[in-house]
């Protein structure tokens, strides 16, 4: 049933990894640094306000929590520390034979006792009302990125090639893979209900040539290490990348058997990101280690996709796609430089494949919700006279490892959080669009890149 709504011998080339069981509920993750909420309120304030959304309004509730529980802990430590010396006044009374004044001094005991439990329960519920509330709170945007409202305000970074000049009317993607026999829209939906694709003959084997290629290219050429995950992941996961629990109503929850009571337990990935950037949650990484370097295949699942209203007949906007995922652990000081080889490493594809494309920085009010900056790569799709997202890359600093309590310990000996990066390298369907589209010829058929050739041992797809 679908609804909508440790350590192993795998990775022995990390060394040994330290699990930090610890016990947390993962719900009640700091997300961002309490202490500079604490110690730079308006800067906290001022960053939050640049997403356009509000979200600097909840800062003064979330410190009134934060005050409150610091308070209730200080009152619990004084009342301990007096119940310790009643309690040694105790045991001198009793050493003195003066029962009835030691028997006063029990009662002052119990008394103290249920203060500090009542207090303990206040600091635990202003503990937990506080970290719902942060878990609420988007990541910070970094300095560098440009303040704006909407896409429109996202500024172009760098174009590479140019558009293709056809010497003929160009073909739409539909049309191309309902003539080439590519993609059978028709069945797809009679087996799954629309925003689902059934590829079938050539289409089946460039989606799976396109992959084999993706995974090739960045293990060989830079230095990814490739991981195979699950698909399905527990709710922990998609809290500790940053999807949950905000955007809960937008993903597949699955229920084995048809079981409400097992509903949710477990969720269909929307991308490789929320299995591989967790991969190596509560536990405490060498600095020798860092960069961890992960590449990962997954199909995604993602339930807005084809929502009425912003679904489009085609491969444009789809609830399962084929993503190739880029994911880095690193240390903060490196995160950005880091960030730039990973859009290299995504621009690189379409390069190769021949595709003319643009590089963008998302706006403040633009990102998305873990990200402090974000590149995304958009390639050029003539069927369709528009450019399509097909990577975005972003460094989210420290926001999702505070929240899935991943660190690594310095050659000092102090314990900090990594900075950790995402980006596709690239999605699919919208490669596969652009490609076709792009490499389209004027008998119809489809020309094949050099680099893809051997792995379909053709040039050339025709009907």
């Amino acid at each position: 049933m679908i609804v909508r709504n440790a350590t192993d011998e795998r990775f022995s080339h990390l060394g040994g990894l330290q699990p930090c069981r610890d016990g947390r509920d993962f719900y009640n993750s700091r997300v961002l640094d309490i202490k500079l909420i604490r110690e730079k309120t308006d800067f906290v304030r001022s960053r939050l306000a640049t997403r356009g959304a509000g979200d600097e309004a909840k800062i003064d509730e979330l410190l009134k929590l934060d005050e409150a529980r610091r308070k209730a802990l200080a009152e619990v430590e004084t009342l301990k520390s007096l119940r310790n010396r009643v309690s040694k006044e105790i045991g001198a009374l009793m050493g003195q034979k003066k029962l009835a004044e030691a028997e006063a001094k029990k009662a002052e005991t119990k008394d103290l006792g249920e203060k500090i439990s009542a207090l303990d329960k206040q600091a635990q519920e202003s503990e937990a009302a506080r970290d719902a509330l942060m878990l609420q709170l988007p990541n910070l945007p970094h300095e560098s990125v440009v303040v704006g409202k909407t896409a429109e305000e996202n500024p172009e970074i760098r174009v590479h090639g140019g558009k293709v000049d056809f010497a003929f009317k160009p073909k739409s993607h539909v049309e191309l893979c309902e003539s080439l026999k590519l993609v059978d829209f028709a069945r797809a939906a009679k087996l799954s209900g629309s925003g689902f694709l059934l590829y079938t003959n050539w289409g089946a084997r460039l989606e799976r040539a396109l992959i084999q290629f993706l995974l090739d290219l960045h293990i060989t050429q830079h230095d990814y290490t490739e991981v195979s995950p699950p698909f399905m992941v527990g709710e922990q996961c998609m809290v500790g990348v940053g999807q949950f629990p905000k955007f809960k109503d937008q993903y597949y929850g699955v229920a084995e058997g048809g079981r409400a009571d097992e509903l949710g337990k477990l969720y269909l990935i929307p991308t490789a990101e929320t299995p591989v950037a967790n991969i190596h949650r509560e536990e405490i990484l060498a600095e020798k280690q860092l960069p961890v370097r992960y590449c990962a295949y997954t199909p995604c699942f993602r339930g807005e996709a084809g929502a009425a209203g912003v679904g489009t007949r085609g491969m444009i906007r789809v609830h399962q796609f084929d993503k190739v995922e880029l994911i880095k652990i690193v240390k903060p000081e490196t995160g950005y430089d880091e960030l730039e080889k990973m859009v290299g490493n995504a621009e690189k594809v379409l390069q190769l494949l021949g595709l003319h494309y643009r590089v963008i920085m998302l706006c403040t009010g633009d990102m998305g919700f873990g990200s402090a900056k974000t590149y995304d790569i958009e390639v050029w799709a003539p069927g369709q006279g528009s450019y399509l997202e097909v990577s975005s890359c972003s460094n989210c600093e420290d926001f999702q490892s505070r929240r899935m309590n991943l660190r690594f310990k310095t050659e000092t000996g102090e314990n900090k959080f990594p900075h950790i990066l995402n980006g596709s390298g690239t999605a699919l369907a919208r490669l596969f669009v652009a490609l076709i589209e792009t490499h389209q010829q004027a008998d119809g058929s489809v020309s094949i890149p050099e680099v893809l050739q051997p792995y379909l041992k053709t040039d050339r797809i025709t009907a």
